[in-house]
Parts: C-alpha cells; structure tokens; sequence
C-alpha cells in the first residue's frame, strides 16, 4: 500500500485523499487477485483434475468429482489470500484475518462433509455395503467434527482457547444427551444391527406398529428408510428396530423358495368309503394309478391275513374318498413346475371345525417374486377347487343367498299345488 501511497503523491493530491484512494484501490486489487485466483482454480485447475479422472476411469474419482469436493476446496483460496494480505490494513489485521480464519474452517467442515459422503457412495458400491452400512458411523463423524468446528469458530469470535470452551463440554454433557438422544439410540442400534446382521439394504422387512411393509432402501444414524410395496415412503426410527419386534423376509428370499400354506375346507357329510365304481375311476387317473393298485393290493393282504368279512363295510381297512384325494394333492404338488421339489411338501389333514375338515397344503414356491408366488397358488388352488366333485367332496362355506333361494324353491315345488294356492 506504501507504493501505491507514493505513486498517488506524485499527481500532489491531497495527503487524506491519498490515504483513502490507496485502501480502495488495494480492495479492488485484492478483489481482483482473489478473482483471477478462483478462475484459474476452478476454470483450470479442477477441469484439469476432472479430465485426468473421467480419462482414467477411476470410480471413486468420478465420485469424489460428483460431489463437488475439489470445487469446494477451491473456496479456500481466495480466504488465504485475503488473510496473507491483511496485514496491509493494519488497524483491521486482526478482524480480517479472524473472519478468513472462520470463513476457512467453515469451508472445510462442508469439504469434510463432502469427502465423508463421497466415502459412503464408494463403499455402496461393493456388495459388503448390503450387509454393513456405514451410514449411520460417517453421521457420527460429521456431529463429532461439526461440533469441533463450530467450538472452534465461537472460541475465534470470544478471543478465547477452544480447550476452555471444551472444558464445559462436561457441564453441558446432559444438555447435549438430551439434544443428542436420537442419534446416540440411534448409534447404538446401528452397531446392534450391524454386528448381528438384523436387517441390511434390500431386505424386506415388516413393522405393523409404523406401517411399514416393503424393501429396505436406507440405514441412516437415525431412521431406516422402507420403501413400502405401493411406493410409500416409511421412515422408522433405527432404535425401534431393537426395542420393538420385526419381520425379516430375508431367509425367504435367500432360500429360493416362498411358503404356500393354505387349507381347503371339505364337507364333512361328503367324506365316505370308495366304491368299486369310484376306485375304477381313480385308478384311470395318472396321478393315483400306482397309488391305487399298490394300496388295494396293501389292504386286500391285510384282510386276507386278519380274516376280516368284508360283507360290513366298516370291518377292515378301505380306501376313503377323502385320503385318495390328499395323496392326488400330493402327486399333483409333486408333479407342478411351480413347486420346489427340495424344500418341504406336505399334504396334512387338520382338527375338523365347524366349517369342515380343513386339508393343508404346505409347500413352497420355486420362485420368489410375488406376483410369480401368487400366480403358482392361484393355479394350484382353481385347480383344486375344479377337481374336488371327481372324489365325490364337497367343499364347505357358509350358505349364501342363491342357496336359500334354491331350497326355498325346491320346498314349494313338493308342496301340493292345491295347499300352494290356498
């Protein structure tokens, strides 16, 4: 500022005019400096650095670009340079260089917190970031850092040493578990999940206390992020998935297989012993004809070995229209492209209620996907459904209003017309 004071004395200007013309025409030059410097950085430098990235392909470079790191850090420039030039402005030294200072500690906590991001978005792309987020760590690190850094600016602006204002942390610790409280359950939970291996992105998790049914699409330090099958958005807080029950549907989609257990309801009075009628018929079904000739030969030899009169039909062993029709179910389950062989297959008979005799069905898919699911039962079940009059069953619900039309109809008709008409 001397030179530009002498060089303004040459014109024999007046001494005060000088002194201010020469602070004004160092503002602008160091405006100008500053200017030019964060072109150069941001117009060269970094496009420079973005060239060499994408022309090498490094992933995690293309990351850090994306998120603006090296364009942040470029805003420290123009703070260095104003702080080296302060001293120019002797009476303002100190007030400029403690506001650069602040300014240089601000722009490195959103650098930091940048970089950390960019750190996340790499490890997302390796599988391991399915089975331990770190999500909910890097938050940490950004409070604990932010927290420094914000001690720090206060300890710039009250002339004071941070270790005095970290010295109140102690005092102030309740203040801040009660500010905190979230993220520390949060933090908590988030190692619980993560060490044993409760719930990862991807998974599909059920929580009927939050409404929450869907895929897993974020763990964060305090909620996780459930994307629900009509597209919902559910946020449930990390810790609930410790201190509240939950349903993981991961073991169903690691299997390769997705459960069927359904129950078809048979009327109870349509259940008897097959006739030689009813067993030729079935023996002419491929599913039960091996059955049929290994079962009849089986009871006929027990008979035979017991003595047993066969003139009364419950003396002895039989066929029943009711077990020929669960081993049909059986075979047919076997048989069905849409069934996994390899997992457990089950055809049982369960206590008879007053809606019937239910017969399970307990089996598994061989694909997981749910429409898939849904389509393979819906087969299995028409088909079932269609079947059942072949056996001589009758499938059981509760009376509607066409069945009392029709037995109200049947009634009149075996009244005389006569008593009609009266």
């Amino acid at each position: 500022m001397d030179l530009i004071s002498k060089w303004l004395l040459k014109f024999e200007l007046n001494a005060n005019l000088v002194k201010y013309l020469s602070i004004f025409i160092m503002i602008l030059f160091i405006a100008f400096v500053c200017i030019v410097a964060n072109f150069i950085t941001k117009k060269v430098v970094i496009r420079i650095i973005t060239h060499i990235v994408r022309k090498n392909n490094f992933q995690w470079g293309n990351i850090i670009v994306e998120r603006k790191v090296f364009r942040k850090l470029s805003h420290v420039v123009p703070a260095i340079i104003i702080f080296q030039f302060a001293s120019t402005f002797t009476t303002f030294e100190y007030l400029i260089q403690k506001g650069a200072t602040i300014y240089i500690i601000l722009t490195g906590l959103m650098v930091f917190n940048s970089l950390l991001d960019a750190i996340n978005d790499i490890y997302q792309t390796h599988d391991i970031s399915k089975i331990k987020p770190i999500k909910g760590y890097l938050q940490v690190v950004k409070i604990i850092v932010i927290t420094f850094g914000i001690i720090f600016v206060i300890a710039i602006l009250m002339d004071e040493s941070p270790l005095i204002l970290l010295s109140g942390i102690g005092a102030l610790s309740a203040v801040f578990m009660l500010i905190f409280k979230d993220s520390l359950l949060g933090l908590v939970a988030g190692v619980q999940l993560s060490n044993n291996d409760m719930v990862r992105v991807g998974d599909w998790i059920e929580i009927p206390k939050y409404g929450a049914d869907g895929d897993v699409i974020d763990i964060s330090l305090n909620t996780v992020k459930v994307q629900n099958f009509d597209k919902t958005i559910t946020m449930v807080p990390s810790y609930a998935l410790i201190s509240d029950s939950f349903k993981n549907w991961r073991g169903m989609q690691t299997s390769g297989g997705r459960r069927i257990k359904r129950s078809l309801f048979i009327d109870t009075n349509s259940i008897s012993f097959c006739t030689e009628e009813m067993i030729e018929r079935f023996n002419s079904i491929d599913y039960l004809t091996d059955y049929i000739t290994k079962k009849e030969r089986e009871i006929e030899e027990y008979n035979i070995q017991h003595e047993i009169n066969r003139s009364i039909t419950v003396n002895g062993r039989a066929l029943t229209n009711i077990g020929v029709f669960r081993e049909y179910i059986r075979n047919y389950l076997k048989n069905h492209s849409g069934i996994n062989q390899d997992m457990s297959l089950m055809v049982r008979q369960l206590a008879p209620s007053e809606n019937g005799l239910p017969i399970e069905i307990y089996a598994f898919s061989n694909d997981i996907r749910w429409a898939v699911y849904e389509s393979i039962q819906g087969d299995i079940f028409d088909h079932l459904f269609a079947v059942a009059p072949q056996f001589g069953l009758r499938l059981f619900q509760n009376p509607t209003g066409h069945d009392l039309k029709t037995l109200m109809s049947e009634s009149n008709e075996n009244i005389p017309l006569k008593e009609r008409e009266q």
